[in-house]
This record gives C-alpha cells, structure tokens and sequence, in this order.
C-alpha cells in the first residue's frame, strides 16, 4: 500500500444495512458492530455487504492514505476505536514495539491454512502472532507509450526536464525518499546524513516534474490524461492499464519499493471475536478473488490464485514478476532517524 507525515484526508463511510442476514437467515437484530479502517481503494464494497449479510455483524468502515496517518488516528483515538486495521510491513513493527496491538488467535483462523508461506514469520512479526498478511504488491512506474516516446527504464529517467509538470506520484514519504535513496544507489532504509543530503537533491530535481501527488487513485489523472507517467501503486497500473492499454508499468532497474500489508486487532478492541471472524472471511479463496478483481494487488492466498481470471494473471501489472520482489526493498522502522525523513519529506512538500 502499499505508504507521509503530511496527513491524507481521512475518507469516513459508515455502512449501514438493514435487514440483515446470519447463518442464511434474516435477522432483525444486529449481532454487532465492527470497526474497520484501512487504505482507500482497498476492499470492495460487496465483500463488506456479504460479510454483513452472512454474520449479521453491522461494519462500520473508514480509511486512510498512509501508515503514518493510521498510527497518529490510532494513537489519538480513543481505546477500542479500532476493531481492524492495515498496517504495511513496517509499521506493524512501529504499532507492535508501541504496543499498540492485540495478539491474535490464529486457531480461530480456520482459513490462516490457506496463506502462502513465503508471506508468513516476516522480520516485522515472527510467528504472525500479532499481523496476518492481507495484500503485497510494489510501487511501479507507468507510462503512457502513446505520449512518451522515449523508453523509461529506471527512477533516473524521470528527471528529464522534457517531464515537466506530467508526473504523478505517491502522497508517500517511505516511497518517495525511497526512491531517490535507490536511483542513487542507496538502501531504501539508509540513514546517514550525506546520503539523505543526495536523495534531498534527488527530489528537489524531480519537483518540478510533479504535477499532483495522489496515493488514492493515482490512475485517474493518467487515464483522464492530465498526466503521462505516474509512480503508482502496482494494482493502480494495473486498472490504469484496463482501462487504457498505452499506459504500461516498468519496473525500475534499480529495483522499486515492496510492501505486505497485513490485517492486525488494535489494542482495547472491542470487537476482537468479531475482528477474527472478519480477518477468517477475508482468507476464504473466493472472497479473496472478490478483492482482487476490483484491487488487482499481488495475492498472499495460494487457495485463491486459481480462482482468479487471467485478464488477473496475464496483467504484468497485478501479476507482479519474480524479478520485482528479488529486486526490490522493503523499507523498515529507522527509529530515532525518522525524524530526519520527516524533515526530509516536510522540506520537499513546502
């Protein structure tokens, strides 16, 4: 979600169903509420309406545009505000060592089975005692072959001036200074000042190619043509691509920014039988096909790949290719030093 200290605007939607339905049955009570907050453009509306129909367990759904948004609303709020939330990989790191999430009973996961192993006992939460993974995907370049006729390969490539004004990128600190760090050659998680002074001129040079940041939907500025290249979500390209297949992904030689998002119960949650009810319906092999075809990310649920279509699997996009993930990096906690990207980040968005 892929990820800043500049806050995105908090997108509220309560869902409010009536006649709702559980164990196929009507049923004229609710049998509780549940609070989920996690990204835009993350879980389509119909997975939330037949969770609801099923479990008669009213949602009470909002979102966020960062990891950094979601640990200030979790931090402010009240205890109990939250039931589920998605925080990426990292910031599952931050919330554990705040100890700002509850431990999860995978044994209620009756679908926890149906996860591909290469997603589980990350570095973040060994023994996936506090996170189960949801989505992953990277952060791609797309670029609209009708409009730029010269062949973008890497992050460095975007600094021709020839792109003034035609970019749009990530509202993201971690991936925009992320970036820069990898174009220089860097690890996306360095921390020493000189080199944080090069990526700081690395995106001082890109600015003025920036027409608009949008970690929400970025691909609509490209398919509306407002924009030619976009630094984008993978499953934005991807639905970019449907719509329009001039705009076509590159994945950075550099390698690009990874990300694993994951489900996780927010400490004091008050609904956590019904947050684990939630996290076991999310796994089932055809809600996460339901995910997918509206948010093409990369899936974590090996039950499901058969499942998916192959405008899905045959999308370069979605279907992200090996070399992306052994290429690219996953940014972690850089403690103390965060400050320095937030002053980094602060700097460039004035």
């Amino acid at each position: 979600m892929k990820f800043k200290k500049v806050l995105g605007i908090l997108l509220t939607t309560t869902i409010l169903v009536g006649g709702l339905y559980g164990c196929g049955k009507k049923s004229s009570e609710s049998k509780g509420e549940l609070n989920v907050f996690n990204w835009t453009e993350y879980l389509p509306q119909s997975v939330i309406d037949k969770f609801q129909e099923e479990y008669g367990i009213k949602v009470n759904y909002s979102n966020y545009s960062s990891n950094e948004e979601l640990l200030a609303k979790v931090q402010t709020a009240n205890e109990g505000t939250y039931d589920i939330v998605v925080p990426s990989d990292y910031m599952v790191d931050i919330m554990i060592n705040k100890g700002l999430l509850e431990k999860i009973d995978t044994d209620k996961i009756t679908n926890f089975k149906n996860l591909d192993e290469a997603y589980l006992n990350q570095y973040f939460d060994k023994g996936n005692e506090y996170s189960v993974p949801y989505l992953a995907g990277a952060a791609v370049i797309a670029v609209n072959k009708d409009k730029v006729k010269d062949n973008i390969t890497s992050f460095k490539d975007l600094l021709n001036s020839k792109y003034k004004d035609s970019i749009v990128a990530l509202d993201d600190q971690r991936a925009l200074i992320g970036i820069a760090l990898r174009a220089l050659g860097y690890s996306m998680n360095e921390v020493d000042d000189k080199k944080l002074q090069e990526a700081k001129e690395y995106l001082t040079k890109l600015k003025p190619n920036i027409r608009s940041f949008d970690s929400d939907s970025p691909k609509t500025s490209m398919i509306s043509g407002e924009t030619s290249i976009g630094f984008m979500w993978n499953a934005e390209a991807a639905l970019a691509y449907q719509e329009n297949e001039n705009i076509q992904p590159v994945f950075p030689e550099e390698g690009t920014y990874l990300f694993l998002d994951n489900m996780a119960i927010p400490k004091g949650a008050k609904n956590k039988e019904a947050a684990e009810k939630f996290i076991d319906f999310i796994l089932r092999p055809e809600i996460t096909e339901m995910i997918a075809e509206e948010y093409p990310y990369k899936i974590v649920n090996k039950a499901a790949y058969d499942l998916l279509p192959d405008e899905y699997k045959n999308n370069k996009a979605s279907n992200l290719p090996t070399e992306v993930f052994t290429k690219g990096e996953y940014v972690k906690d850089v403690g103390e030093a965060t400050s320095k990207f937030d002053d980094l980040w602060n700097s460039f968005k004035q």
